[in-house]
């Protein structure tokens, strides 16, 4: 038999203790053969508070974890009852469906693109109002005209001596309002 990834329902805010109780489980219970990786699929943040770029984790499936294991009575048993996990998603409560292989790797290579490109925790899109917090336009309200993601900036136009200037910020110096 051969291991398939599997969504187990955890409550939502435990899904770490989620899976540090399992692998604690599957040690004493002697089952590492039959389960591979744990994960709590998440995302690095930068979050801007306070002018201060911070770094936060974001799960991006709140309330899951995934599992890789061989389906059998004693696994299934394992992880259906450890504390705080519901149940299996997918198929029947006691024939529980893997997901496929190709959702499996888009998962996996989100969380590795999440390590290496972190997004901003505030998301920004043309037409919105934004007030600038920092610069020399400091105090100044605009509209979003343009996004860059990649270069964590904005081009927001913003009202000076009654004319609509394009005025290219980082996100540290503007805020949603």
């Amino acid at each position: 038999m051969s291991m398939r990834w599997y969504v187990v329902h955890a409550y939502s805010q435990y899904e770490n203790s989620v899976k540090k109780a399992l692998v604690e489980r599957i040690n004493r219970a002697g089952l590492q053969e039959q389960f591979g990786d744990i994960l709590v699929p998440t995302e690095e943040v930068v979050e801007i508070k306070d002018g201060v770029k911070r770094m936060t984790e974001r799960k991006f499936f709140p309330g899951y974890v995934l599992v890789n294991m061989e389906m059998n009575e004693d696994t299934w048993h394992l992880v259906k009852s450890t504390p705080k996990v519901l149940g299996f998603i997918g198929g029947t409560p006691d024939k529980p469906a893997p997901i496929s292989e190709k959702e499996a790797n888009s998962i996996l290579n989100r969380v590795e693109e999440a390590v290496e490109k972190p997004k901003p925790k505030t998301l920004y899109e043309p037409g919105e109002g934004v007030r600038v917090v920092d610069g020399p336009f400091a105090d100044f309200s605009g509209v979003v005209e343009e996004v860059n993601y990649e270069k964590s900036r904005l081009r927001v136009a913003v009202l000076i001596f009654g004319r609509s200037t394009p005025v290219e910020l980082e996100f540290s110096q503007v805020e949603k309002g």
